[in-house]
């Protein structure tokens, strides 16, 4: 990989989302001459759709509490956090001209809750940096030790001392990220963790019924029970949406990590809702058994618990006319209504995904397999919820990963 032993050294960034471009950055801060390729028409593609919802940049929880969102893998992604955590993503910002807030969730936003502007600065700094941008160019591997690219003008063929790989996880490939690096570096000897969909929704068999007349109702006001990741029973309360074939929405993706491990492990996963959180079992039980005289039991459960609409349809969905008769067990499904969850939903369809190569396989950002390539954000085995700690720690790892290539060619001249 080595092309020059002395600065300015030559360093390649293949792929343009916040880790690439962050490495890009770092690198070029550090005196490189960077050199940033993708294979779509533009970059950030993925970071701009995010941003249509409002630009959720990171998260204003406390900083023990925020490294926690990655689970399992916290321990590995938190020595990039360390150095550029939630705070500094925020200076950073705010050193674009972009103004932020928190939002009632906690959440961090741009004031005008917009990403193109943000994007816009950023690009403008990275080519006042020197940085070259090269589009269409799709990645196909090594050639001759050379990196080679497919463009509209055939292939084309570059040598570098340092290259960083930001190529994003397998979700929503049309916008760039469609995992197609992984037989590639499978290729050279990288071990690389299936790649499997995070913050999605997942498939229920739902009837015709109800699949048809409720597709697209919004579940609010609503609690989830389930086990999270190490077999705990959680209970969070949030937002979720009904579809045709299944359920998803903030609430599920939170959950999806441990309900997509428990369906690979059982076949299937039992989650349990809470249809009136604000109401304790024992008020429920007392609502459901007043008397009603006239009215339907539909009418009732309106009148004095509110449900009403998908969620008086879901009930009619999970239970038998027996149970829902029953008074006492039509009073338990409302605080505890099961419903089995068979399958997540696509890949292509999650908001991001899991899986990638495996952390032993990388000291740093360098891939022990390859020295001088080094890897940075989602294409790493690491996930996390929606709330800007996904961008979060993409950036910071594309930050570890340009000044990491910076100081090895500084170790080898």
């Amino acid at each position: 990989m080595t092309h020059s032993s002395s600065p300015p050294f030559h360093i390649a960034v293949i792929g343009g989302g916040p880790a690439g471009l962050m490495a890009a950055q770092a690198a070029a801060d550090q005196g490189a001459q960077v050199e940033l390729f993708d294979a779509m028409p533009s970059v950030g593609r993925k970071f701009l759709l995010a941003g249509r919802g409002g630009m959720n940049i990171t998260h204003a929880e406390g900083y023990h509490a925020f490294v926690s969102r990655y689970a399992r893998q916290a321990h590995r992604v938190k020595p990039a956090l360390d150095q550029f955590g939630p705070q500094k993503v925020r200076d950073w910002v705010h050193g674009l001209g972009v103004d932020t807030f928190v939002g009632s969730s906690n959440r961090v936003f741009p004031t005008d809750m917009k990403a193109a502007p943000l994007l816009r600065a950023w690009l403008h700094r990275l080519r006042e940096a020197g940085v070259q941008f090269h589009m269409r160019h799709r990645w196909t591997g090594w050639h001759d030790g050379q990196l080679a690219f497919a463009t509209p003008d055939g292939e084309r063929r570059f040598t570098f001392d340092a290259v960083i790989l930001a190529l994003g996880g397998g979700s929503w490939a049309r916008l760039g990220s469609d995992g197609a690096w992984v037989p590639l570096l499978q290729g050279q000897g990288v071990a690389v963790a299936p790649l499997a969909p995070a913050n999605c929704g997942f498939d229920v068999d739902w009837s015709e019924h109800f699949s048809s007349r409720y597709a697209g109702e919004h579940l609010a006001t609503l609690a989830i029970t389930a086990h999270d990741l190490d077999g705990l029973t959680v209970k969070r309360q949030g937002q979720c949406v009904i579809t045709a074939g299944g359920i998803e929405g903030g609430l599920i993706y939170a959950l999806s990590a441990a309900l997509r491990e428990q369906i690979a492990r059982d076949g299937s996963t039992t989650i349990w809702l809470d249809l009136a959180p604000d109401h304790s079992h024992a008020r429920v039980f007392e609502e459901v058994t007043r008397p009603r005289g006239a009215r339907s039991m539909s009418s009732h459960l309106q009148s004095r618990l509110g449900i009403k609409g998908v969620k008086s349809g879901l009930l009619r969905e999970c239970l038998g006319a027996a149970d829902f008769a029953d008074e006492a067990r039509l009073a338990a499904a409302i605080k505890l209504l099961p419903i089995t969850l068979q399958r997540p939903r696509p890949i292509d369809e999650a908001i991001s995904s899991a899986g990638g190569v495996t952390f032993d396989g990388v000291k740093g950002s360098m891939l022990r397999a390859m020295p001088g390539v080094f890897v940075a954000g989602e294409m790493l085995d690491w996930e996390a919820p929606t709330g800007g700690y996904l961008l979060t720690a993409c950036l910071a790892q594309g930050k570890a990963a340009g000044e990491q290539a910076v100081s090895w060619l500084e170790g080898k001249s």
